[in-house]
């Protein structure tokens, strides 16, 4: 007897988690403005704790006044603060900004380098970033970039029973079939910006409602996660 499909197995429902959204987000794909690997990566920096469209707004100036990672690397700390202020935590952003530059002039003749290894040696630079900057400037697949919006709906749709990133990722490297690896991060952004949203889902439009493990099950109170005994700190 075929289960309902409530019951899927995780690499089933992820299969169909990105079967759904693929035609429900067929305009999925990432949101920052960057016209070379430089600019991604001080751009995917920025972007933490902070909306892409703030981002894109900061970086349009940003980009014109530094060209080059010498620009960054050089740059006066508190201007480089100034110009980056409305991204919020623009003290420790601005510092890792130089620092970053001042090691990719040093080390990699100016450029972003396109290791995994590499990347995650660069101030300011953890698996999402680095995940983001290989994918999308070089096309380079090494894992799931996992962001706020991919941790809930991980979460939510049952994909994962981790908090942790890095575990999630590894979670969704297991049950997602590695040419989807760089699909499903903008396919879950897009549907968790759009639908599943932290505080109000709203399932009765969610295409994947049908065997989404939390579909419905939100309220004022906090939920927990279906495979989890943590609470839920994305519907606080």
């Amino acid at each position: 007897m075929k289960k309902p499909e409530i019951y899927l197995e995780p690499k089933d429902r992820a299969l169909k988690v990105i079967e759904l959204l693929e035609k429900e987000h067929s305009d999925a794909k990432i949101a920052l403005h960057y016209a070379s690997p430089l600019e991604l990566l001080v751009a995917t920096i920025l972007s933490a704790q902070c909306t892409d469209e703030r981002v894109n707004i900061v970086t349009k100036a940003l980009f014109k006044k530094y060209a080059k990672a010498e620009d960054y690397a050089n740059a006066d700390l508190k201007e480089l603060e100034q110009d980056i202020k409305s991204t919020g935590f623009y003290r420790n952003k601005a510092k890792n900004l130089k620092k970053c530059c001042q090691l990719l002039v040093e080390k990699y003749n100016s450029q972003v380098p396109k290791t995994m290894e590499e990347l995650i040696e660069l101030p300011g630079v953890a698996r999402k970033t680095a995940n983001i900057v290989l994918t999308n400037a070089f096309g380079v697949v090494e894992g799931v970039a996992v962001d706020t919006h991919v941790r809930r709906l991980a979460q939510r749709l049952g994909l994962s029973g981790n908090d942790d990133p890095a575990k999630i990722e590894k979670d969704l490297m297991r049950i997602v079939p590695k040419d989807k690896w760089m699909g499903i991060t903008d396919l879950l952004i897009f549907h968790g910006r759009r639908v599943c949203t932290a505080k109000r889902p709203n399932c009765a439009a969610c295409v994947l409602n049908k065997f989404c493990p939390s579909a419905f099950s939100f309220s004022k109170a906090c939920c927990r996660h279906p495979f989890s005994s943590k609470q839920c700190k994305n519907n606080a």
